[in-house]
């Protein structure tokens, strides 16, 4: 499971500095700090990004192949439409 580091305080003491009142600043750095525990599941780490790269890569050569033998049969019906006698 993915995780994302965040420091609260910091994040509360950079608000007070801005001009947040204090117990703003620290009711949204908490209310963040939950947002980001209960959705860590859902991000995406660089082994998942890997695997999606792989399976693209294979899907692409899949339709490349494919593309390539819809090419080859067209081509071979064409001929054969051409060499019929008239």
């Amino acid at each position: 499971m993915a995780s994302i580091t965040f420091d609260t305080l910091k994040f509360a003491d950079t608000l007070k500095a801005a001009g947040v009142p204090a117990a703003q600043a620290e009711a949204e750095a908490r209310a963040l700090a939950e947002a980001f525990a209960s959705n860590a599941e859902a991000l995406a780490t660089k082994g998942d990004i890997v695997r999606l790269e792989s399976r693209l890569d294979t899907l692409e050569m899949r339709l490349t192949i494919k593309l390539g033998a819809f090419i080859a049969v067209a081509v071979g019906i064409l001929i054969a439409v051409m060499r019929l006698p008239a």
